[in-house]
């Protein structure tokens, strides 16, 4: 990185020039996806995940304009209650910075700092991809052409499931970018294990993510991976009851005309409150498990 005023926390740094497996983190989870303290607690269990597997947590954000890898207690402590940290795509990361402030990466974000310092896998709950509607509104997020671009493996648990899945699948085939399924056929609808749709690719292993990444190096393809690991069978919500939710959530926000970046936060709040908690319940649960995997990955790396 050329950035004189990135800041690399000790113990990522130290891991990185050893060779020891490192796991970026977003930060947008923690200011725009859930409430706090659940947000701090969330992130805290996800980067134990990340540690019990072996590996460092890089949780990546922007603080007082520097991008930061890795946050500490206090840090994450201080973003976890902020009111008015922007959320940071690849449009708006540069601006944060010559600002000053503070901002969340989202998946597009976090993708370029890791890519900056080195770390080659990336745990997030759920990618952003082509919103309902988008023939009209064009709401296509950021994070799918920045899959096919920066090469970082992202394991999520497939699409936020407020989005048109099946056209989110089409541009990222369009675009290059490798779909794997972990563990079953179908692609994994972020709250539901299966979204009904059959996953380009498939792998059952670790080791096989890791062979495949290898032969992707080796032949020098660029961009990167997406890996749709499946919410926990104990702790989904199956497709048909969350559809409900979300067609309400969806249908309040057209009501209230709620567009553009506020879209995906203000439906995860309120799919929250429909679903009486049930839904914030399994977004931990996933990420958290998504976490386990991608350890386990930059292991195997």
């Amino acid at each position: 990185m050329n950035h004189k005023n990135f800041s690399i926390s000790t113990e990522v740094k130290t891991a990185l020039a050893s060779g020891q497996g490192v796991v970026a983190l977003e930060s947008t989870i923690i200011t725009h996806g859930m409430p706090y303290p659940a947000n701090r607690d969330t992130a805290m269990a996800v980067e134990q995940a990340v540690r019990e597997a072996g590996c460092v947590p890089a949780t990546i954000a922007v603080l007082s304009g520097v991008p930061t890898i890795g946050l500490d207690d206090e840090k994450l402590e201080q973003l976890a209650r902020s009111d008015n940290a922007m959320k940071l795509s690849r449009a708006d990361l540069a601006m944060a910075v010559s600002k000053g402030v503070d901002g969340s990466t989202t998946v597009a974000a976090t993708m370029i700092l890791a890519h900056l310092a080195g770390i080659k896998v990336f745990a997030t709950g759920g990618i952003g991809g082509v919103h309902q509607g988008a023939a009209e509104s064009f709401d296509i997020s950021a994070d799918l052409h920045e899959l096919a671009k920066t090469p970082v493996c992202v394991v999520s648990a497939g699409a936020k499931a407020i989005l048109d899945i099946p056209k989110t699948l089409e541009v990222l085939e369009t675009l290059g970018v490798p779909v794997l399924a972990f563990g079953q056929s179908n692609f994994p609808a972020f709250w539901s294990r299966d979204s009904g749709l059959t996953a380009p690719l498939r792998v059952d292993s670790v080791d096989e993510i890791v062979r495949f990444m290898q032969a992707r190096e080796d032949m020098n393809i660029e961009g990167g991976v997406l890996i749709g690991n499946p919410v926990p069978e104990l702790d989904e919500i199956p497709r048909d009851k969350m559809n409900g939710f979300i067609e309400q959530a969806v249908a309040e926000a057209q009501q209230k005309g709620i567009s553009g970046k506020s879209v995906t936060p203000w439906l995860l709040g309120r799919i929250v409150e429909i679903s009486g908690g049930a839904s914030l319940v399994t977004n931990q649960a996933l990420i958290i498990n998504n976490a386990r995997l991608a350890g386990q990955l930059a292991k195997g790396l």
